[in-house]
């Protein structure tokens, strides 16, 4: 077996093992598979632009299949996934067309601030303890267009975002974490559809290269699929506090690692 082959198994089987682990913690907690993925990727050096892209065309796969599963497990509440799904999409077309058109290098040390800061909101809601309140519509809608375009920006934050929002205002955990992922998959499809346009019509300048990427998106969907088949079971039984203070401190580190090399 040749060296180049050794490489991209090895590169292959760690992202696999980064997908399989973020969705198994994002199916329990409907958040961490797009900051913890984002954070990896950004780490290894792939620029901003092309983490949110690949991540997001993992998630494509991802999304499908835990929206599927929490939907054949009734947690998900209807009218909350519609306009979640509306807003988000609008705000995450809106945050890819931003994203193509900033410097990488320019962006970058803001993008890990903005995972930081999503690690430190991860631990915050995992001490919270929340109620169960029905949220107003006109409070949900510019949540999700706010999720959306951060999620595009930073290549994950849907969750963190929108899922805890939504738990810190009273809403039932259950059906939270369904309905936000649920509705991710439709955001996720016009993110991904955004950046293709970025491609087809010349208006993303640095997007050469992206296709170099393939080996990463490959092993978290690989990695991620069938962890995100189990979401539905997990959301009912995974215990949620610890889970969530040892993820916000995961990407609190990294993100933490990165931005000292920037600054120092």
């Amino acid at each position: 077996m040749g060296a180049a082959m050794e490489t991209w198994i090895y590169d292959f089987l760690i992202f696999a093992g980064v997908g399989f682990f973020a969705q198994l913690i994002d199916g329990a907690l409907g958040m961490g598979y797009g900051v913890i993925s984002s954070t990896v990727l950004l780490a290894t050096g792939v620029p901003p632009a092309h983490t949110s892209a690949s991540v997001h065309a993992a998630k494509f796969f991802t999304t499908a299949a835990s929206g599927t599963s929490h939907i054949l497990h009734g947690n998900v509440d209807r009218r909350i996934l519609i306009i979640l799904s509306i807003a988000g999409s609008i705000g995450g077309i809106i945050g890819a067309m931003v994203l193509v058109n900033v410097s990488a290098g320019a962006i970058r040390p803001f993008v890990f601030g903005y995972l930081g800061v999503m690690g430190l909101v991860i631990i915050w809601r995992g001490l919270m303890f929340p109620a169960n309140k029905t949220i107003p519509g006109k409070f949900i809608a510019p949540l999700g267009t706010a999720g959306g375009f951060l999620d595009a920006i930073g290549g994950g934050g849907w969750g963190p975002v929108v899922t805890s929002s939504l738990i810190g205002a009273g809403a039932a955990p259950r059906f939270v974490v369904g309905t936000v992922n649920a509705a991710e998959f439709v955001v996720t499809c016009a993110v991904v559809s955004a950046f293709a346009a970025t491609i087809i019509f010349g208006v993303w300048q640095e997007a050469h290269g992206i296709m170099d990427h393939l080996t990463a998106v490959a092993g978290l969907v690989i990695g991620g699929v069938p962890s995100a088949l189990l979401a539905g079971w997990l959301l009912k039984v995974a215990p949620r506090k610890p889970l969530m203070i040892a993820v916000g401190l995961l990407i609190c580190s990294i993100a933490g690692f990165e931005l000292s090399k920037v600054i120092f």
